[in-house]
Parts: C-alpha cells; structure tokens; sequence
C-alpha cells in the first residue's frame, strides 16, 4: 500500500469518530515490512471519559497488546493529525520507527508547532517524521467537525 492509502484508512477511522460525535481524528499502526496494519483507533475521549484517550495512545495500547510487547521499534504510525505533546511523547516512548500525518495543528500540535517535542534535548526517541500527507482532507473533516459544533 502507499502512504496515501495507509493516510485513507486513517481517514476512514476519523470519519467513525466524527459520526460517533467525537473530534475525527484516526490512527493506524502498521509493520512496514509486510504492509500489516497491525492496530487502529480513533479520538474516543467522550465515550471513555477519559481526556486522555486520543486516537495514538489508543492505538499505541493496541498494538502493544497484540504484539506483546512495550517497544514498536520497526513499526509506523499514520494519524489524521499532527500529535498533541502527550501523543507525541507516547509515540517516543512507543520507540515508533516513522510517523506520518496528514493536517497540522498550530495550537495543539507538538511535531512542527507548538512546542517541537521531538526537537528536544529531553526527548529520548525520535520518530522519522512526514507531514501533509492527504492535509486537506484531514484538516476539512476537522472545520467541518467544530463548524456543526457553533
């Protein structure tokens, strides 16, 4: 599959969420080596109660669970939306290989905005990291989210 596909099925999740009145945000995790999609998820914060239960994180848990284990060394993440700094964190710990998201998140993003937490000194794992991918349609499908909302 391609980075567009692997970005749609991403897509797809955040719509879920979006139907589920959720901030459509989806994740996948896939092994790059076989092309298996191995977790996925999406922003299930209001269902679980739980401010904490964004799209990564979910996903992260997943996969850990299925393989066994607390490291995705060799393994990719694709997000609809650039991480938060909680989301990117788990991703480092994670020690996830490549990230690839589609819009960016001037107010709540960590990778390219806000505070660039891979970029620092502190971080120990950084992810190879690739943006834009699919952008505007990951970034419509959140104005059109928070539009309905007002």
């Amino acid at each position: 599959m391609t980075t567009e596909e692997y970005m749609q099925i991403a897509y797809n999740l955040a719509q879920k969420a979006a139907d589920e009145d959720e901030i459509p945000v989806g994740a996948i995790i896939v092994n790059p080596e076989t092309g298996e999609i191995i977790a996925q998820a999406y922003n299930q914060s209001a269902h679980h109660g739980d401010a904490t239960s964004h799209a990564e994180i979910l996903v992260i848990q997943r996969a850990c669970e299925k393989l066994k284990t607390t490291r995705l060394w060799n393994c990719d993440m694709y997000v609809t939306l650039e991480p938060c700094t909680m989301c990117a964190a788990a991703i480092s710990f994670a020690r996830i290989k490549n990230l690839y998201f589609g819009a960016s998140d001037p107010k709540g993003g960590a990778v390219v905005s806000g505070v660039r937490f891979f970029d620092s000194s502190t971080c120990h794992h950084r992810p190879l990291y690739h943006s834009g991918i699919l952008a505007d349609k990951c970034s419509q499908i959140l104005k059109d989210f928070f539009q309905n909302k007002r």
